[in-house]
């Protein structure tokens, strides 16, 4: 009975720690797929209320001023999916 109790643990701890251990650990959250878009988006929105401020301070209308940043946006950011249209 002694010598089968090493071996007991030996084998307990071993099913812990061997390829039993997938059971116990929790799953790792699924990433989402559209991170990318939505942190484009929210740039894109950051960007041009930036420009649109800079633009009104310099006495250019608001309206004028959002279609310029918007213009600006994508001349400069051309290479984003948050530029193209219905990708939000």
């Amino acid at each position: 009975m002694t010598t089968r109790l090493p071996l007991l643990i030996l084998t307990a701890a071993l099913t812990v720690t061997g390829p039993a251990c997938h059971l116990i650990r929790p799953k790792a959250p699924k990433e989402n797929p559209n991170v990318a878009i939505e942190v484009e988006a929210g740039f894109k929105q950051r960007w041009i209320d930036k420009r649109v401020a800079e633009l009104t301070a310099a006495g250019t209308d608001a309206t004028a001023a959002r279609a310029q940043a918007e213009k600006d946006f994508r001349a400069a950011y051309s290479y984003l999916r948050a530029d193209e249209p219905g990708k939000r």
